[in-house]
């Protein structure tokens, strides 16, 4: 595997390292020897499988407060869709700032999303078929959100979401005194 710091601290993309002929290839797309060597979360407990149907649909912002904060691993496996993630760790130096960055089963690139981060996608195309791997369960209680257009945070999406749920729809912008800086504490 090729880890490709993100410019937010301790995120990153993760490309295969093919290894193949004419008949194909092989590549590992998890080694925990390997996330463990770059310092990684190595120990997944779940591995989710989303389908969205419509290009321009957005699911997110969504991050979990400890226990079970939760690190993810994002790969799509059929279409095209835009991940983005926000830096919520109020000591880091890339506090509030985003990054995006296109996963497809084309390129087979992989988004880590470590604790502490809001995470997004965006479909690209219709029939978006992305699967996770997540270090802690789904708690919904400790579940929570921000508005994906925010103007605190900024996120430049390469295209306007046409379709997202209701929940989604009704996270509130990052405001200090709602989430603080003690409940982001409680994201790590």
């Amino acid at each position: 595997m090729i880890f490709t710091p993100t410019p937010l601290a301790g995120a990153y993309l993760i490309d295969l390292e093919k290894r193949g002929d004419d008949r194909g290839f092989f590549a590992r797309m998890f080694c925990a020897k390997e996330f463990a060597n770059q310092g990684l979360e190595s120990n997944f407990v779940q591995m989710n499988n989303s389908l969205t149907a419509k290009a321009g649909t957005l699911r997110g912002l969504h991050y979990q407060l400890t226990p079970n904060a939760e690190v993810k691993v994002v790969r799509c496996v059929r279409g095209s869709l835009w991940d983005a993630i926000v830096d919520l760790r109020p000591d880091s130096p890339t506090f509030l700032e985003w990054f995006g960055a296109e996963l497809s089963a084309e390129n087979r690139t992989m988004m880590y999303v470590p604790h502490g981060f809001a995470h997004a996608i965006l479909t690209l195309t219709d029939d978006v078929e992305a699967v996770y791997m997540v270090s802690n369960e789904y708690a919904p209680q400790h579940e929570r959100g921000l508005r994906w257009d925010d103007p605190a945070i900024g996120v430049e999406w390469p295209i306007s979401p046409i379709e997202l749920s209701a929940k989604d729809a009704a996270w509130p912008d990052f405001d200090r005194e709602f989430h603080g800086v003690e409940h982001l504490r409680n994201l790590v």
